[in-house]
Parts: structure tokens; C-alpha cells; sequence
């Protein structure tokens, strides 16, 4: 499997990245008004600029399904959605913040009229101050609004969105109006991603190979593994990256049988392991990666056995992501694997299965996580879990070992794309992760 090259000129705006074929959001607006309700209407809204304290605020992150259905990336935005409306020219309309010459030079550029539609191919846009006059006359038309809300099965979010506070605004302002859902609609497309996504998906893969094999030279002991993500943060922002694609893991030593360690701020240890959870953004989309290796470039007897098994897990997991495949029954069949394995290492033993509880298997002592998850425009992405797999679906493959009582754990994780036939392709299957190549790279 191959991937076309799709980027176009470089935008001038404020990204980093190169300009996103516009044919993308177009295809992607076809396929979310295809099944909309007759004589509806969806409303999409930019994430707001978080503040810190004092005149600080966080670094701006676009709303996904906006930046989705748009490609703009820009606050202040709002995409309208109403295929059957009477008037042409309201069937897609895009609102950005107007823009103006002391904008540009306190801020930046911002999306002028034609920018925006060259972004998107949206060729209705108004600025944002006419917002509520337009959506009036849109409302006369429509019967239902289709509000958006995140259901992501792992949302816990505690503060109120731009698009919480509009949708409330919307449906108090047109309380006769019926309601619809856009999440279950954009949970499915989503997931199943274009040629184009795929490509930046692997350019953000081919970023994160840089940065492990930049390290791959770097690591001794001695090291700190702040330096390290340092390191790994001047290879991705080097390449047209933001940065990280989350907050990235660092964990020497017993520090990576913490599954969530993020405070990178202990010295790395010869003789110790270290496991990374690191991976690097492009344009949104993100790339998600864990290797573990020896600080001293070699590992022990005993870390390569361990290491060799969880290699084995993962590479025997990737052959079950096919079409069709359930992932609640996937991850059934992953713990079988798992638990073979660790009979093997001597960490559990068959008392332990025939004993264990179904609802927390023996494996799970020692590997207490998933081993799959989404991936896209979100390092944990939309997705439905319980309906069937498809081809073009991007999963995680990330099973680990876990031992406190040795001092170590192991995890390994790919991105792989579940083809129509045969196995998945990894994304990241130029990035090292044989023990034996690990060691060679590490020594040269």
C-alpha cells in the first residue's frame, strides 16, 4: 500500500503545516449532508482561545469537527450546513472574524473572504458579525437543527465549549424547531478515513520516525529525560509540527510502570530501561507511538525476553484488525495471546487462569490496559466500538508488559490502516522496533 502525496502550495497563514487539498472538506461536507434529515440545518463552531491568567492564553486547537468539515483552522469560525435550503447560495456557509490591517499586525493574517473559500470550497462566506441575521433567515427555512455535542466514550469535559454555549443560544432563541444530533453521523465518517487523511497521517508517522531515531543517538546514562523530550520536540517543530501529538511519556526505570507518568524529570538510569509514549502532530492529525529502550544500549537477558513477547503480542493483535472484527471481541482474543505469553515469562501460572475473574482476567495483572483505540484527528478518536471494523479505519496496536517488582515495563505501539484484504499497513513500519535493531542503531 502507497499514498499519494496531496499537499498543495504552503498556506501564509499561522500553520506551520502545508495547505490540505480543499477536495477533502468537500467530500467530507457531501458525505455529512447525505444524511442529514430532509429540510435541516447544522451548525459547526471554532473552539474558543482558552485563557491561563493576566492576558495569557493557552496555544489555540481547533474544534476537530470543524477543522473536519472545513479545513479552517482559525477561531471565531462557524460552518452552516443546509443542503435543501431554497436559497443556493445558503446551502454551505462558512463565518470567519473579519479581518483587518491592525488585526494583521498584532496577530497575523487571518482568513480573508477568498482564503477562506480556497481552504475549504466553501463559496458562500460572510464575516462572523452577520452570523445571526443570516441564521435567521436560514431558521425561516429549516425544521430541524442538528446541534453538535462530543460523545466520545472517554469525554469528561468540565468546560463550557463555544459550541455548548451557541447550542444553547440556538435552541432557546427557535424553541419550535426539532432537534437532531450531528456525533453518531460524524462518529462513523470520521473513522473511516480519505486517502488524503491517510497521508498526512503518515507524514506525522514519518516526523515521529525522526524524532525516535534522533534519540536513538541521543540516549545514555546519565540523561535526563526532560533532555530527551527536549530532543524529540526540536525534531518535531523542525519538521512542521506543532508538537506533540499529546502530552508525551518518558519513563526510565520503575517510572513506566506508571501507565500516565508525564513528569519526565528523573535521570536515566544505565542498566534501566526506558519507555516511550511520544509521538508528533501534522495539520491536525496525529500520529501515536511507544517503544521502550535500554539506556545503555543494550538490553538485559531478561528485558529482551520480556520485550521479545510483547513484540510478539502486538504483531499477532495487528492480524486481528480486519474488517468485520468487533473490538470488544478483539481485545478478548488479545488477552488469550497475552496470557500465553506470560505463562511463558513464569509471571502468572495456569492456577492463575483457571482461578482468574472473567471480568479481570490473570493478564491483567501485569497488562491492565487496551490494546487499540481509534486514531485520527484526535490521538483517541471518534469512533462507534460497537459496530463492525471497516477498511480505512486507523487503530493503535499498543500491548505492554508491566513488572513493579523487577523494575521495569515494556510497551510497543504502531499505527496501523485496516485494509479490505490481508493485514493492516503500518504507518509506522520504517520507525525501529526489533530488539536487535534497537541495540544495533543505539551502538554504532
Amino acid at each position: 500500500m502507497f499514498f499519494i502525496v496531496t499537499f498543495v502550495s504552503q498556506t501564509k497563514f499561522n500553520m506551520k503545516y502545508h495547505s490540505i487539498n480543499s477536495a477533502l472538506f468537500i467530500k467530507n461536507r457531501k458525505n455529512f449532508m447525505a444524511q442529514m434529515k430532509p429540510k435541516s440545518m447544522a451548525v459547526f463552531n471554532a473552539n474558543d482561545i482558552y485563557p491561563i491568567g493576566a492576558d495569557s492564553t493557552m496555544p489555540f486547537e481547533q474544534n476537530r469537527d470543524l477543522f473536519y468539515l472545513s479545513g479552517v483552522d482559525q477561531e471565531e469560525s462557524v460552518l452552516v450546513l443546509f443542503p435543501d435550503c431554497p436559497n443556493p447560495e445558503l446551502r454551505e456557509v462558512l463565518f470567519v472574524r473579519e479581518t483587518n490591517e491592525h488585526i494583521a499586525v498584532w496577530e497575523g493574517e487571518k482568513l480573508t473572504k477568498e482564503a477562506a473559500t480556497k481552504t475549504s470550497g466553501v463559496q458562500t462566506v460572510y464575516w462572523l458579525q452577520d452570523l445571526h441575521k443570516i441564521l435567521f433567515e436560514m431558521s425561516s427555512y429549516a425544521e430541524t437543527f442538528y446541534i453538535n455535542t462530543n460523545e466520545h466514550y472517554r469525554a469528561a469535559v468540565e468546560t463550557e465549549t463555544r459550541e455548548e454555549r451557541f447550542n444553547k443560544w440556538l435552541l432557546a432563541k427557535y424553541p419550535a424547531h426539532a432537534v437532531a444530533k450531528s456525533n453518531p453521523i460524524l462518529q462513523r465518517l470520521r473513522s473511516v478515513k480519505d486517502n488524503i487523511e491517510l497521508d498526512l497521517m503518515q507524514h506525522a508517522c514519518n516526523i515521529t520516525e525522526k524524532g525516535f531515531r534522533r534519540i536513538l543517538n541521543f540516549v545514555k546514562p546519565g540523561v535526563w529525560e526532560y533532555e530527551i523530550e527536549a530532543e524529540l520536540l526540536h525534531e518535531f517543530v523542525r519538521n512542521r509540527s506543532k508538537g506533540f501529538a499529546y502530552t508525551p511519556i518518558i519513563a526510565s526505570g520503575n517510572n513506566a510502570n506508571v501507565l500516565h507518568y508525564i513528569e519526565n524529570n528523573q535521570q536515566c538510569k544505565d542498566g534501566d530501561l526506558i519507555l516511550f509514549d511520544i509521538a508528533a502532530e501534522y495539520a491536525n492529525y496525529k500520529s501515536d507511538l511507544s517503544r521502550t529502550i535500554p539506556v545503555n544500549g543494550r538490553y538485559t537477558n531478561r528485558q529482551k525476553e520480556v520485550y521479545n513477547a510483547v513484540n510478539h503480542v502486538k504483531k499477532e493483535a495487528t492480524k486481528l484488525l480486519v474488517p468485520g472484527t468487533i473490538w470488544k471481541e478483539y481485545h478478548v482474543e488479545v488477552g488469550k495471546i497475552m496470557t500465553s505469553e506470560l505463562l511463558k515469562l513464569g509471571l502468572i501460572d495456569k492456577a492463575d487462569v483457571q482461578n482468574e475473574d472473567p471480568k479481570w482476567p490473570a493478564y491483567k495483572k501485569y497488562f491492565m490496559h487496551g490494546t487499540s483505540h481509534h486514531i485520527g484527528l484526535d490521538t483517541h478518536d471518534y469512533g462507534l466500538l460497537h459496530e463492525p471494523m471497516q477498511a480505512n479505519m486507523v487503530f493503535t496496536v499498543e500491548p505492554g508488559i508491566y513488572i513493579p517488582e523487577e523494575g521495569f515495563g515494556i510497551r510497543l505501539e504502531d499505527d496501523v490502516v485496516v485494509q479490505e484484504k490481508g493485514e493492516p499497513f503500518n504507518l509506522m513500519g520504517n520507525i525501529p522496533i526489533e530488539a536487535e535493531e534497537i541495540e544495533d542503531l543505539m551502538n554504532k
